[in-house]
């Protein structure tokens, strides 16, 4: 396969900025839904469990479902199919998310949980049938945008170093303003989180909104669907004789062996093909330790290591910044070492932040060092564990949304029954925080990133053993070589079974 001209630098950072909205609510949402609901407004931990366990399973019913429609729907006029549903996730994102982190209209302090759950699901259905469309189309351009298996990890390193400008813009707001309101001479502000914080976890949701909408506008006028730019002037240069060919022969160029043209996969192909479920495993356990972790952070530091509130601030900008450093390096390190052993780098660093969590009790402002474990492990995993994804795809971006849409499902229903299984067994009853819970957070975050990193390893393990291939006989795409003309990436890409 000839390889396709890299992406300009202007587009790459076009579509990066892309998921930056997205990314920007993902931090709050992980970071601070739990302690936002359960300590600032008071729900009890069952019912602040339940509204992110609703979130997981409504983005999880949603992601395979936009997956299967993004593939098939041809989108708005010329505007490309992905751009279509990733300006409709935009929006319901930008009108949805606000009501999320602000008190519930019409409620008094005496207002029964359920009544506050009953309110805020709506704007959580919304908010995340939106987060799922925006990600899917987004991550359904990578493999339409460029078909070198390094352009790919490129672009996925672009994208996910702005999910971590992401993460750390809205540390480093939070901690502003936590630095602000303790210059406050009020003295019902203290360093612990409670009703005082409402105003401020409110001013946060509305920043987020504001500067990922005008991101998502830099996306919307920079980047341009491949696909359907070749869509256009095939259709045009062909005859009318040609009118019937479907449009999707024109995504996949014909096998240089053959003069028939290769097997398009459908979304129920995919369910055949034990690849699929081998990436799936090790995206669902990808997303656990990084998505949990983030999601019970603030509780460790605050109850566990009884750290200061404006902890939750700092200790996540550490863990960021580290990611951003690391992913500097994922490109060349992955062209060296194949993205497999990158992601066992990742690994290893995740299990030993988890071993030092577990043997040192009282991390106190140690902290920070795990932070940098914690950080740059999470987004070495996550970016391999994208590229494995686009790697299985291939050329088969025809269905590239339902394979994403299926690897997203299993991470938020894996996620959301996560969230309910730890607040089921956390240790106290009433709102207020008690000592089990010093163990509790400290054995869930134990268990979030080492439990899960032992499950990920097994998932790793059956990659290398059994590459990654498609079985319908469809062609060898050996991807880029490198410089000595060999395939950086070995037998990542899709080897014929017949």
């Amino acid at each position: 396969m000839p390889k396709q001209d890299s992406l300009p630098i202007r587009k790459r950072l076009c579509y990066a900025v892309g998921h930056f909205l997205n990314d920007l609510c993902a931090s709050m949402w992980f970071t601070y839904l739990l302690v936002y609901y359960h300590t600032v407004l008071g729900f009890l931990d069952t019912y602040a469990g339940v509204l992110l366990f609703i979130g997981q399973i409504a983005d999880g019913i949603c992601t395979p479902l936009i997956g299967y429609e993004s593939d098939r729907t041809p989108g708005c006029g010329s505007y490309g199919k992905r751009k279509t549903w990733h300006l409709v996730g935009t929006l319901c994102v930008i009108v949805s998310f606000p009501f999320i982190f602000n008190p519930c209209l019409g409620c008094a302090g005496g207002t029964p949980n359920w009544v506050g759950i009953t309110y805020f699901t709506p704007f959580i259905i919304v908010f995340q049938f939106g987060w799922a469309a925006t990600q899917i189309s987004h991550l359904s351009l990578i493999p339409e945008l460029v078909s070198c298996e390094h352009d790919k990890v490129e672009l996925t390193a672009y994208r996910n170093a702005f999910s971590v400008v992401a993460n750390i813009t809205v540390y480093a707001v939070a901690w502003l303003l936590f630095h602000f309101q303790a210059q406050h001479a009020d003295p019902t502000v203290t360093d612990s989180l409670g009703p005082v914080d409402i105003p401020l976890f409110r001013e946060l949701a509305l920043i987020v909104v504001g500067t990922g909408a005008v991101f998502s506008l830099i996306f919307h006028l920079g980047t341009r669907e491949k696909a359907q730019q070749r869509e256009e002037e095939e259709e045009a240069a062909a005859g009318e004789g040609d009118c019937l060919t479907s449009s999707y022969q024109t995504l996949m160029p014909p096998s240089p062996q053959s003069s028939t043209p290769p097997v398009l996969l459908q979304w129920k192909h995919w369910l055949r093909e034990p690849s699929f479920y081998q990436v799936a495993l090790l995206y669902m356990c990808t997303r656990l330790i990084v998505n949990l972790s983030q999601t019970y952070i603030s509780m460790f530091l605050t109850n566990s290591l009884l750290l200061p509130k404006n902890f939750i601030a700092t200790i996540p900008l550490v863990m960021y910044v580290s990611g951003l450093v690391s992913s500097l390096v994922m490109k060349p390190l992955s062209k060296r070492i194949s993205i497999k052993m990158t992601y066992l780098v990742g690994l290893l660093l995740i299990m030993a932040f988890a071993l030092w969590v577990l043997l040192e009790r009282n991390m106190g402002k140690l902290i920070y060092g795990g932070a940098v474990l914690l950080g740059s492990g999470s987004t070495i995993i996550l970016v391999m564990s994208l590229s494995l994804t686009a790697n299985l795809i291939g050329e088969q971006t025809q269905s590239g949304a339902f394979v994403y849409g299926a690897m997203s499902f299993t991470d938020k229903v894996a996620n959301g029954l996560g969230v309910m299984l730890i607040q089921t067994l956390y240790p106290c009853h009433t709102a207020a925080c008690c000592p089990d819970c010093v163990w509790f957070y400290h054995s869930v975050m134990v268990s979030v990133t080492g439990g899960v990193a032992l499950v990920a390893a097994l998932a790793l393990i059956s990659l290398f053993v059994w590459p990654i291939q498609i079985r319908r006989g469809l062609p060898v795409l050996t991807g880029c070589t490198a410089a000595d003309g060999k395939d950086t990436y070995g037998t990542l890409a899709h080897s014929v079974v017949n």
